[in-house]
């Protein structure tokens, strides 16, 4: 029911259940068509529709309906009737009938609405104006003269840029001409100050077409909205939100200033220097006890609007005093915000000390200036300026307020960059040392990583690495070595070279992590040597994936299972038997086969990302898979994302390492494998069957090198092997490899021929003509393989 007030028109209503049978008929249905609410009521209201109507329902889904159908009056005419239909909510029985209505005989357009629609102009509660099609101004309500500060026959047939005579007064006339041209409507947002105002404003103005009854634009209508509460609590939130992620990602003291600067600019001021208090001594900290003039500051970092920052007079890492009275000293000596200007104190006379800064600030309009301490733990670090030139606003106490709370977050995490420096330094050497510092690039994959030292313990033991191997294969793996400090680091490098050693030789999963465990133990054995406790332990998860099967083989020692994103399907965690962690000895390590689509997306990690003192570890599992739902096909933001997601902003307790792969298929078309039959007659046809071969791959340069080599390790495998024996070839962009297989567990080496000699040189020939060569073991033999570039010298 809509409010009471005096209407002498009924609207028509009619109630229709979802069978289309009339519920309910009023009296304004009665006066419309005739019929008394006896005569239709529980009958078919179809039975109202005139012969040739067609009723076109509504769309799946929706509550509403609108048309104009041809209706069956009492005495037999036809009247054509504006419907609009509502459907209800459902009653008791889940019933959902709609409510049909008819406007009454009133609703068409009278000669009183000319004045209504003139007086809605007039008396909108919104700043409205209205520009013709040469978009100069015909008329304007009494609120838009008052945004304009100018009364209507001054302004009348001017066009926005001739009234505002600012930029963004043009900017805001392109926009009226792309509306008139296109017809289609837009809003635009725009930060000025207006007419004889002291303090600009955020609007949002909502341009329209005017058309004529023909769908001709003969205008634009501009209605104004001031949101500037809103935009300035936007503008606040999301400069505390940027601080949040941006200020303090490293324990760097330069890099946090100038996060706090960068921050800054422009979403607040137009210029901004970061002035630190000279250290008393190598620890880093400022001289105890009060501040005294004159101040000696160091410059650690500015920003502006400006491209290379021209209002600085200092330039980073220079010193300057700073005398009593200056921007800086003040604010230092009274351990407050100070703003000018104020009531007591103009911009010039604040730098009357000294005419190279009044010539600056003259020089790029700088009208407003806020002087912040740098403060942390009770002690005070150094000071930030900001300064408004662009910006036509001066400081407002609310802006002193963000001012501080963002001043306040930097001065904690200056503070820890001072006290952690030098342990940060040497954490972030021995990390480039030990971390891979990129990671290769495969045909099986395409991975990207992160690794977060603890905040407070220092590096610690995680790791992580991407290693090629034979036959285009590819091994992920990632670990955790128990502890923090050096002693971890040390054994985590000794970890990762071990791991790297034994996928060298191609050892399956499972056998390497027994490998690796047995070195653990030795390590805690002579750890332990001098006295201490000497244990060692750790983590580890290992995987290999063959982008020609499309197999992936993964096990782990103890360490949280990887997670899986399939192409176009949710993320689960793979089920992986979880085998002890290293460095008991004596104990199995099981591993899990599956096939990977091609684009599935490998997740492995340490504890560090899913263990929170804030939610339990199931938690932190759902948070990552809702991250990897998200996944939009970029590795390395997935990965920021994630640890945004999961991480607290301050730092985390423990190392975290992430690794993310996304699987590659090598196609069929680039493979091709041939049965050995045990004849030596048999080689020089294979060899010209892998020239062709090559010629159809478009690969001719390497037939000479492929010849030598096939010819070389089939020759070895009739002679030295057992049969069956298969021949594979494999390429992609840079690399074509050459493997024989056979069923013989003896593995071939390289020895030196004696001058005499018929043989032996073979193999020493396909190691000097091939980038790389090698055996490896299989359920079945071994097989032999060698890598020959296809890139030139």
């Amino acid at each position: 029911m809509g409010p009471v007030v005096p209407d002498e028109d009924a609207t028509a209503r009619a109630v229709i259940d979802e069978h289309g049978i009339l519920r309910q008929w009023d009296e304004g249905a009665r006066l419309l068509l005739g019929h008394a609410p006896a005569d239709v009521e529980g009958r078919p209201a179809a039975g109202l529709l005139a012969p040739g109507t067609v009723l076109t329902p509504p769309a799946p889904g929706e509550d509403r309906w609108s048309g104009t159908l041809g209706l069956l009056h009492r005495d037999g005419r036809t009247l054509s009737v504006p419907l609009l239909a509502h459907r209800g909510r459902p009653d008791r029985d889940g019933r959902r009938d709609w409510l049909v209505l008819s406007p009454p005989a009133g609703g068409a357009r009278r000669p009183e609405d000319d004045f209504l629609t003139s007086a809605a102009l007039i008396q909108s509660p919104c700043p409205t104006a209205v520009f013709d099609e040469r978009l100069r101004l015909r008329a304007v309500n009494e609120l838009m003269t008052e945004v304009i500060g100018l009364p209507e026959e001054r302004v009348r047939g001017l066009r926005m840029s001739e009234i505002g005579g600012k930029p963004e007064s043009v900017e805001l006339e392109q926009q009226l001409y792309d509306v008139f041209t296109s017809g289609v409507r837009r809003d635009v947002e725009t930060y000025l100050r207006t007419g004889g105002e002291q303090h600009a404003h955020a609007w949002l103005a909502r341009v329209a077409p005017l058309t004529d009854a023909a769908g001709r634009v003969r205008g634009v209508c501009v209605t104004a909205h001031d949101f500037t509460d809103q935009y300035r609590a936007r503008e606040r939130l999301q400069l505390v939100n940027e601080a949040s992620v941006r200020i303090g990602s490293t324990l760097d003291v330069t890099r946090t200033a100038q996060e706090l600067a960068d921050v800054c600019v422009p979403a607040f001021a137009d210029f901004v220097s970061v002035d630190l208090l000279e250290p008393a001594d190598s620890s880093g900290d400022p001289a105890p006890g009060p501040i005294t003039a004159p101040v000696t500051l160091r410059r650690v970092a500015h920003q502006s609007v400006h491209p290379g920052s021209p209002e600085a007079v200092v330039k980073p890492g220079h010193v300057d005093v700073y005398p009593a009275s200056s921007p800086q000293a003040d604010s230092l000596l009274a351990g407050r915000t100070i703003v000018v200007p104020d009531e007591t104190a103009t911009l010039e006379e604040w730098l009357s000390w000294d005419r190279l800064r009044g010539e600056r600030v003259a020089e790029y309009g700088i009208h407003a200036s806020m002087s912040v301490p740098i403060q942390a733990r009770g002690a005070t670090l150094g000071v930030a300026v900001l300064s408004r030139s662009r910006r036509p606003d001066p400081f407002t106490p609310d802006d002193v307020l963000l001012a501080e709370e963002v001043t306040a977050r930097a001065g904690v995490c200056i503070d820890n960059a001072r006290r952690f420096s030098r342990e940060r330094e040497t954490a972030l050497a021995l990390q480039r040392s030990l971390l891979p510092r990129s990671l290769p690039r495969t045909a099986a994959v395409q991975a990207a990583s992160r690794y977060l030292p603890a905040a407070r313990a220092g590096v610690g033991g995680d790791w992580f690495d991407v290693i090629p191997l034979s036959g285009m294969r590819v091994a992920m793996v990632v670990g955790d070595v128990v502890g923090h400090g050096i002693q971890a680091s040390a054994t985590m490098g000794r970890l990762r070279t071990a791991v790297r050693t034994l996928a060298d030789i191609d050892l399956a999963p499972e056998e390497l992590l027994t490998h690796l465990d047995d070195l653990v133990v030795r390590l805690s054995a002579e750890a332990g040597s001098d006295g201490t406790t000497g244990e060692v332990g750790a983590t580890c998860l290992y995987a290999v994936y063959d982008p020609v099967s499309r197999r992936c083989t993964v096990a782990r020692a103890g360490h949280p299972p990887p997670v899986l994103l399939p192409p176009g399907g949710p993320p689960r965690h793979i089920a992986v038997p979880a085998g002890p962690p290293l460095g008991l000895g004596g104990m199995p390590f099981e591993s899990a086969e599956l096939d990977l689509p091609e684009g599935s997306v490998l997740t492995l990690y340490t504890d560090g990302l899913v263990e929170s003192r804030e939610r339990d570890l199931d938690a932190s599992h759902r948070l990552l898979c809702q991250v990897l739902e998200r996944y939009s096909g970029s590795l390395d933001e997935t990965c920021h994302e994630i640890l945004q997601t999961l991480l607290p902003p301050g730092g985390v307790s423990d190392d975290v390492a992430l690794l993310l792969a996304r699987t590659y298929e090598l196609p069929s078309s680039q493979v091709v494998v041939w049965d050995v039959p045990a004849d030596p007659s048999r080689v020089a046809p294979l060899r010209k069957r892998a020239v062709e071969q090559l010629d159809a791959w478009g690969l001719s340069e390497a037939g000479f090198t492929t010849e030598l080599v096939v010819s070389e390790l089939v020759t070895n495998a009739i002679r030295y092997g057992e049969h069956p024996i298969r021949l594979r070839l494999i390429h992609d962009d840079t690399t074509l490899i050459c493997e024989v297989s056979d069923s013989s567990h003896t593995a071939p080496h390289l020895r030196r021929a004696k001058t005499f000699d018929e043989g032996g040189r073979g193999l020493l020939l396909v190691a000097q003509l091939t980038q790389r060569w090698g055996s490896r073991h299989t359920a079945e033999g071994k097989t032999i393989w060698a890598e020959i570039s296809l890139l030139g010298e």
